[in-house]
């Protein structure tokens, strides 16, 4: 083995980290153990928009993973049976005080109940290392749990010890807890990567209790969504931004995100809403939910100030951006007298009423502690595009021209396309964010959310205006990118593939943002299989459209497939009628053998780290380096 001087110098620090021949051959053996294991589960949710009670139960479920481990565990326990043991999974704590509330025998029960789960957690935790499953655990039950997991049962000597550890646990009054600390301890291994692709925000009321869930979460990354970049813009004050995501929110009826959720103080807006349109029925402006409420007038009329006080300040944008080729836009002249906020000489000017608003609103979103530490987790975690286990995942689109090339798109002067263009968006994002300076860079942020060039968005333009203003339903119409033209093209997909460096046979694009409508014939896998769209319409708002509650994915050792939702009701009926979602599944993909972690991303890099080490090894036998 011929080792040059610079590997030399590497090789010595590593002998710090390993400084014998036994830890060395120690951990070359370890590792390639782990590439041998099979290749841990991915789970792949789009466009959750809000919808915090279905996303919760399909991180619970592992889109119906876990079910399907109940199923072939237990081939004859009775059906009623199985999926109690999965609610309990799901719902430890509340499936467990129900059955208490009903005067069950909770002794017998737990007796039943426990070992079954233990089965369970045998087989989620069979492709991890004891080590990796020992560090998911928390030390309330560590000991114990490892006990009960690798102690064979079936010899007659550990029978009666493990016996003697649940009776224990049941007696002393320890089985919800324990419960519990299992049931967490499946959900934390059956899924090994969560990728979220886009639109966690705006619709449904709960994005941040979603953002919540995603900070405790073991693994997870997120590529950015439209939805998602205008929040990135309000948190960094942006007026264009914090107006969009005020209007949408008050559009859905969804206070509740701004002033519980952010901090939001939007008493300013109600007076000025009041003051300039308190006569006003604003019956265009009435919020798109079905539950009618009490102040749905003032909705109406804070909908309507925000509004135009949007349009103008998105005008403001469109001028000092040329490149953002957007002045179509500029339609406020096409409004009449009504609208008394106006000023007819100078249309995109905020009056001093709606400036000291917006002012407000900027510090307001600038201010809110939980907004900033929610929008900077997006950008630790997020991106425009990943590349993952030879899967690209980006929320919209590639912008394509009419010929399936790569568009050209001009930010700023600069003309940028394919992988530099989505390179170039994820650099001024993050700019705008961070950079307090940066004009540029946060009008950019909105230009992400709703520019025609925007690969966030796909669209030729954002008809707000319309849609609100023109009952001619044709000027409604959005125009989607050449790219979902071409959706059904393999030779387009695979050369937007091989753009980013992703040649294997079975890599695949994998996309959200617009919903698949099932209703209408429509499938979520295209061009010969390359392109998955995994929009199925989370929302409520789109369910009518697309038909079913949303698409996930789940890619594991064995291949790739798609999960297709039905409605998700509510937490209490999945409680206690033992309901999941009523889903079904699509093969994308299989594999003849099973996948192991030195197939995957992560397997490349110990699969380097194993040939470092056992240059390392050579070193210390030949005397080159002088082991401890």
């Amino acid at each position: 083995m011929n080792i040059k001087e610079e590997e030399l110098k590497y090789l010595k620090l590593l002998a710090k980290n390993f400084p014998t021949i036994a830890e060395t051959a120690t951990e070359i053996i370890n590792l390639e153990a782990i590439l041998s294991l099979p290749k841990g589960t991915e789970h792949f949710i789009s466009d959750i928009h809000g919808e915090y009670e279905a996303f919760n139960h399909v991180l619970k479920n592992c889109s119906g993973v876990i079910k399907e481990k109940i199923e072939n565990i237990f081939i004859n326990l009775p059906e009623k049976e199985k999926n109690q043991l999965a609610t309990v999974i799901y719902y430890p704590k509340e499936k467990i005080e129900l059955i208490q509330s009903i005067g069950i025998d909770m002794e017998e029960w737990y007796k039943k109940t426990i070992p079954r789960i233990l089965e369970v957690l045998k087989v989620v935790s069979s492709k991890y290392t004891r080590s990796k499953v020992g560090k998911a655990m928390t030390k309330e039950f560590s000991y114990i749990i490892q006990e009960l997991l690798y102690e064979r049962a079936e010899e007659q000597n550990k029978k009666d010890y493990i016996e003697g550890i649940i009776n224990t646990i049941i007696d002393i009054g320890r089985g919800k807890e324990f419960i519990i600390n299992v049931s967490m301890l499946i959900q934390r291994l059956v899924v090994d990567t969560l990728h979220i692709v886009g639109d966690i925000y705006d619709r449904g009321p709960y994005p941040d209790k979603i953002v919540d869930k995603l900070m405790k979460y073991h693994n997870v990354d997120i590529q950015w969504g439209n939805h998602d970049i205008l929040w990135v813009g309000a948190a960094c004050g942006h007026g264009a931004c914090i107006a969009n995501a005020i209007r949408i929110c008050l559009r859905y009826s969804n206070r509740e995100i701004l002033e519980d959720g952010y901090g939001i103080n939007l008493l300013p807006l109600a007076t000025l809403a009041m003051e300039f349109y308190g006569d006003d029925l604003c019956s265009e402006f009435k919020p798109k939910t079905k539950d009618k409420s009490s102040d749905e007038e003032l909705l109406s009329k804070m909908h309507k100030a925000i509004s135009i006080i949007q349009f103008k300040l998105e005008g403001e944008v469109i001028k000092r951006n040329s490149t953002f080729n957007m002045e179509d836009r500029l339609l406020l002249h096409n409004l009449d007298n009504s609208y008394l906020t106006l000023d007819r000489d100078n249309l995109y000017s905020l009056n001093e009423r709606e400036k000291e608003v917006v002012e407000g609103l900027m510090r307001s979103f600038k201010n809110s502690e939980k907004l900033q530490e929610h929008i900077k987790f997006l950008l630790e975690k997020g991106s425009v595009y990943l590349k993952k286990n030879s899967n690209l995942l980006f929320h919209g689109c590639m912008p394509l021209d009419e010929k399936g090339g790569f568009r050209e798109v001009d930010i700023f002067g600069k003309k940028y396309s394919g992988k530099r263009l989505f390179e170039r968006c994820d650099q001024l994002c993050r700019e705008g964010y961070y950079d307090e300076k940066s004009i540029q860079g946060k009008d950019f942020i909105w230009y992400l959310w709703c520019g025609k060039d925007s690969p966030l968005f796909g669209k030729d333009k954002m008809r707000t205006f319309e849609r609100y203003f023109f009952s001619d339903k044709e000027s409604h119409k959005e125009n989607y990118d050449y790219y979902y033209e071409f959706s059904e093209n393999k030779e387009v997909a695979d050369r937007i593939l091989k753009e980013f460096g992703i040649l294997d046979e079975y890599s695949h694009i994998i996309n959200g943002h617009v919903p698949v409508k099932v209703r209408k014939g429509e499938t979520p896998i295209r061009a010969q299989g390359k392109l998955i769209l995994i929009d199925g319409g989370f929302s409520k708002a789109y369910q009518s459209t697309t038909g079913i509650a949303g698409y996930t994915l789940i890619f594991n050792s064995h291949g790739k497939r798609l999960v297709c939702h039905k409605p998700f009701e509510n937490i209490g009926d999945s409680v206690e009628k033992c309901l999941d979602f009523q889903s079904t599944t699509e093969i994308v993909d299989s594999k003849k053998e099973r996948l192991k972690v030195r197939d995957t991303d992560i397997g490349k890099d110990l699969e380097s780290q194993v040939k470092e080490l056992k240059k390392l090894l050579y070193c210390y036998k030949m005397g080159i380096i002088k082991s401890v």
